[in-house]
């Protein structure tokens, strides 16, 4: 999928303009080296800065969902076209009830508040995870945006909800052992790309770069097949206090990297074999 690089525009997901100072930063990337094309994020802390601030936890996810807000809208004004974020995780069911449904509740107000300006921004909205596991209203909330962003192509902006990268790789499995059952495939036809194409998230690239906010050095289960040689950036910085300037932080450092991919560099061909 192609992406629109159009800083002309100023693009307001937030309902700001874009400064002239942030246009230059943005530039300033784009002029300093490639940019990833897909950025996973695992927004972690939301808990933590609420706790800091002496707030209740879920004050926290409120403000994380204007970091989702900003950092969606520097990558669609910076021109990257994938944007995973770990939204929930199968895991995260295990918490208490009331910060479950407040979750919730608060999911089902930011599609209803948000569906129009991805509409106007081009953002393609994508769900990965066991949508069955999802309250009703939530599900039909997110189907409904999911059908009218599917035209968009600025930005493919997935959302990771009841999500675990153990369980997409089963879900894989699955589905190849029951093509092997059907006798639609042999065993020794399975290779890694007829892996990745029975994959939940089939069709989206490996991430370039994975986020991590709120400081912990693990991935959470999160991507687990796509990560293999995926660059890491881990910060202190909690999610909610994580945004556009954080972001671009992200980005140098990526961009200050060597990529080799298991491969080793020669100074004899001055290149990656």
């Amino acid at each position: 999928m192609g992406s629109t690089t159009n800083t002309a525009d100023p693009v307001a997901i937030t309902g700001k303009v874009q400064t002239e100072e942030d246009r230059a930063l943005q530039e300033e990337l784009r002029q300093r080296g490639p940019l990833p094309v897909h950025i996973a994020i695992i927004m972690d802390g939301n808990g933590r800065w609420a706790q800091q601030q002496g707030k209740r936890r879920v004050v926290g996810h409120y403000e994380g969902v204007e970091s989702v807000r900003d950092i969606t809208e520097a990558c669609v004004q910076l021109g990257i076209p994938y944007l995973t974020l770990y939204t929930f995780s199968t895991e995260n069911w295990q918490r208490p009830a009331s910060e479950v449904n407040a979750l919730m509740q608060l999911l089902v107000k930011t599609i209803r508040r948000e569906k129009t300006r991805l509409l106007e921004n081009g953002v393609q909205l994508r769900v990965l995870g066991e949508m069955a596991q999802l309250p009703p209203v939530c599900r039909a909330e997110l189907e409904q945006a999911v059908q009218e962003t599917a035209r968009n192509d600025r930005l493919v902006l997935t959302l990771a909800l009841s999500y675990s990268g153990r369980w997409e790789i089963l879900q894989a499995v699955r589905t190849l052992a029951r093509r092997v059952q059907e006798g639609t495939l042999h065993p020794e036809e399975i290779d890694e790309a007829t892996f990745a194409a029975a994959l939940p998230s089939a069709g989206l690239p490996d991430p370039d770069l994975l986020i991590r906010t709120g400081g912990e050095f693990r991935v959470s289960n999160f991507l687990l097949w796509q990560i293999a040689y995926t660059e890491l950036y881990i910060t202190d910085v909690y999610w909610p206090a994580f945004r556009r300037r954080q972001l671009y932080e992200a980005i140098r450092s990526y961009q200050n990297r060597e990529r080799r991919f298991g491969r080793i560099y020669t100074s004899d061909t001055n290149g990656i074999e």
